[in-house]
């Protein structure tokens, strides 16, 4: 035996015993949960749903999680990759008292074996993977592929903390798994907590080997060192009675390794953090075949369900009662279907728990920003049109004091894919450094490993990162280009749905929204090309649970302070801003702004000409570009219908175009008729994205066919901004031509034809010269 002794291995093995007898009764059982007597196909639930392969092999992480946080009193979270391995995490989480705690139907008694059993993907009970139902989640697991960046995410400014995280192999295959590696370079021994990843390999995904399975122990080596970590493999494969010993071995040396590291933090932020390298048969436990003479155990047919068909089927019945009797349950639960003393001495207590670590709830941890006043950063605007300004760039010194103002607290962090410099908020950078603990020899910038901004060229990694600092307590914001926002949709998906679950849970605590700041917006990438204009990512948080997303359009740099302003402070919300990050004009001082953000949407007056009454049509807008086009368009409809009664209406908050039963945030019938005017008033409408967004918001609305959307078509190529705008029918000309086309004045069809064809001459001038004219570059409102 080794160090851990015989009396403790053997507790242990006793232990997992009993979690993999709930584990695979949570799969197939409905009743006769600790059979009492033989098993009838009435006794399995009619639909057996669930993962078995993975369960043996978290278990065993666990159980050496559990005897190692007894020993060091080390506060641990367990990140699970394998999310579908839920009834291990199940299991476990009984036997430590942490379901009860949430629950007392879930006591640690027959009755609450009996209850957990019988949730397990059951209708109104659990699901089959780990979700926000249950405790000390903070990683759903199907999620599949950034489980270790949630992790690092998690222990970020917690030094305290170890955040252990199981990567299954499969999930290992993943783009953001290879990508997550990268992160020891980003964790600081000193300000920040350890992240111990576990790479479980059990040779299969669903019905194929898998490639990291396949590697020899040197090539592993060799690729996690190379990716900053130190490995130790860990094979217990043939050696079941000596698995808790040769794990907890391996465990004691990362525990020893991360504490030299840690107390060496000054002079070893660049050193190798530990890593265990878990080789283990899939489906540990099962029978050595199944009826056909299959191979079960150590093969892919453990994956799912390994025994089938025991509805119908006596002999796989009697199968499936042979296996689960191989764990002996009477001599591990008391005839009342309590656990022997010796299994619940093996968790530890109270909150050392790893179901209970305070961060898996972190909204009991989080505390409100301290949001500086942001007239101190706003910018003076005499009158609309009156001052040029970058959005991004006055929002940048608001942002430098937030992470001034949070220096001590360290619950604030900035994470950028595509470099704060490129999108001008680099102002950040004087009150903290980027985040990296390498040395880089000749930068100008200056790194350092407890700098606040976290930057990697990697949306996926910059989610997971993110994600976890939310989910424990912290607040963050994430600027990325709207173009490469895209790449995160299906991670953006299952965090609105871990959102949205957690608010269905009663002792889930809310947590700081997760906010996006989008930059280098499509209608001003002409130079970048086709690849990068693309405003779908709105479209995707327009898909979400209403009561969870905004997407909000600040047409200038004040209004996009006191919007950030707003996103920072709420919770539990996934806000989407998109803003502009060169100089443009600016509309609205701060007053105006306040009020026009916390409306909506509403008139501007000064750039209208219905004098207060009805209007012949209404020019609407939402969005930097839009917004500057649409007034644009109204100075040529001054010229050329200087008659035509003209509302102008810019919406900063989108979700104001629904109804007020689609969203909570939708304007009330009577502020929706006050912009858009009245029966039959035709509006045209200048829109950022895809125009679909808007005309699905306005389902339910009266006669939305009056509504005329011009936005982004799926056209573009390298030009200059006006073309780019042109190949999209989103030019002031075209809305300008729209507009009189859609009144009742005389001569309106001249009119139009007139405006088509000055803008048709503007395109011809950039394609001569290579530049858009200077009534375009230059031009102002007045």
């Amino acid at each position: 035996m080794t160090a851990l002794g015989a009396q403790r291995a053997e507790e242990l093995a006793r232990y997992r015993r009993a979690c993999d007898y709930i584990a695979a009764a949570m799969i197939y059982l409905r009743s006769n949960v600790l059979l009492d007597r033989p098993l009838r196909s009435e006794d399995v639930k009619p639909r057996v749903l669930g993962h078995w392969g993975t369960c043996p092999g978290i278990t065993l992480v666990y159980s050496g999680l559990n005897r190692l946080v007894r020993d060091t009193g080390r506060r641990t979270l367990l990140v699970t990759g394998p999310g579908h391995g839920a009834p291990a995490v199940h299991a476990n989480l009984w036997l430590e008292g942490t379901h009860a705690e949430h629950d007392p139907e879930l006591s640690v008694d027959g009755h609450g074996l009996r209850e957990l059993i019988q949730r397990f993907s059951w209708p109104g009970g659990f699901p089959s993977h780990l979700s926000p139902e249950v405790p000390g989640v903070v990683h759903e697991g199907g999620e599949l592929g950034y489980a270790l960046a949630t992790a690092v995410g998690a222990a970020l400014d917690k030094p305290d903390l170890l955040v252990a995280c199981i990567v299954g192999d499969g999930e290992a295959e993943t783009g953001p798994t290879a990508g997550s590696w990268q992160s020891a370079k980003f964790l600081d021994p000193k300000t920040s907590g350890a992240v111990l990843p576990i790479l479980h390999l059990n040779r299969y995904k669903i019905s194929s080997p898998t490639v990291f399975a396949s590697m020899s122990d040197r090539e592993l080596v060799e690729y996690f060192g190379g990716c900053g970590w130190s490995p130790r493999i860990v094979d217990v494969t043939g050696r079941q009675v000596e698995a808790d010993a040769v794990l907890a071995e391996a465990l004691d040396r990362a525990h020893s390794d991360i504490a030299e590291i840690q107390r060496e933090a000054d002079r070893s932020r660049d050193a190798a953090w530990p890593m265990i390298v878990l080789r283990s048969p899939k489906g540990l436990g099962l029978p050595e075949t199944d009826l056909d003479g299959a191979p079960l155990e150590g093969s892919f047919h453990a994956h799912q369900v390994p025994i089938d068909d025991v509805h119908d089927d006596p002999e796989a019945l009697r199968l499936l009662e042979s296996w689960l009797s191989s764990y002996r349950p009477r001599e591990l639960f008391d005839a009342h279907g309590t656990p022997n003393d010796d299994l619940l001495s093996v968790p530890p207590s109270n909150s050392l728990r790893i179901g209970m670590t305070a961060e898996s709830n972190g909204g009991r941890l989080r505390t409100e920003l301290p949001l500086p006043d942001v007239g101190r950063f706003a910018v003076d605007v005499p009158a609309p049109g009156g001052a040029q300004a970058g959005a991004t760039p006055t929002l940048g010194p608001w942002l430098t004091r937030i992470l001034r103002d949070t220096a001590d607290r360290r619950d604030f962090r900035i994470f950028c894919p595509d470099e704060l410099e490129s999108n001008k908020l680099d102002a950040a950078l004087e009150a903290t450094d980027r985040c990296f603990t390498r040395e880089v020899a000749g930068y100008d910038r200056p790194l350092s490993p407890d700098g606040r901004v976290m930057e990697v060229l990697s949306e996926h990694l910059c989610q997971g990162w993110i994600e976890g600092y939310l989910l424990t307590g912290g607040h963050g914001l994430f600027p990325c280009y709207e173009a490469f926002a895209s790449i995160i949709d299906s991670m953006l998906n299952q965090y609105a749905k871990f959102l949205k679950m957690s608010g269905e849970v009663p002792w889930r605590e809310p947590v700081s929204s997760l906010n996006y700041l989008l930059t280098s917006e499509g209608w001003r990438q002409e130079h970048n090309g086709y690849s990068h204009q693309g405003p779908g990512f709105i479209n995707n948080v327009l898909t979400k649970k209403t009561s969870g997303g905004r997407v909000l359009l600040p047409p200038d740099a004040n209004t996009l302070l006191v919007t950030m302003r707003e996103c920072l402070s709420s919770v539990d919300r996934i806000n989407l801003v998109v803003a502009g990050k060169h100089d443009a004009p600016q509309w609205l001082d701060l007053p105006a702004a306040e009020e026009h953000c916390r409306n909506g949407l509403g008139t501007w007056p000064w750039a209208s000409s219905d004098g207060g009454g009805e209007p012949d049509v209404v020019l609407a807008c939402a969005g930097n570009i839009p917004t500057i086009e649409t007034l644009a368009a109204v100075q040529l409809l001054r010229r050329a219908l200087p008659e035509l009664r003209v509302r102008v209406v810019n919406i900063v908050d989108l979700l104001a175009l629904a109804t007020p039963q689609a969203h909570p945030n939708g304007a009330g019938d009577e502020v929706f008729a006050e912009c858009f005017g009245g029966a039959g008033t035709p509006v045209v409408f200048a829109f950022h994205g895809y125009p679909s967004a808007v005309h699905e918001l306005l389902h339910g609305r009266p006669e939305p066919n009056r509504f005329h959307l011009h936005g982004y078509r799926e056209e573009g190529t390298t030009t200059t901004p006006y073309c780019l705008l042109a190949s999209n029918t989103m030019t002031r000309h075209d809305l300008a031509a729209d507009a009189a086309r859609r009144s009742r004045l005389p001569h309106r069809e001249e009119v139009a034809r007139e405006l088509l064809r000055e803008r048709d001459e503007l395109v011809e001038h950039a394609h001569r010269n290579g530049t858009d004219a200077p009534a375009i570059r230059e031009w102002r409102w007045t």
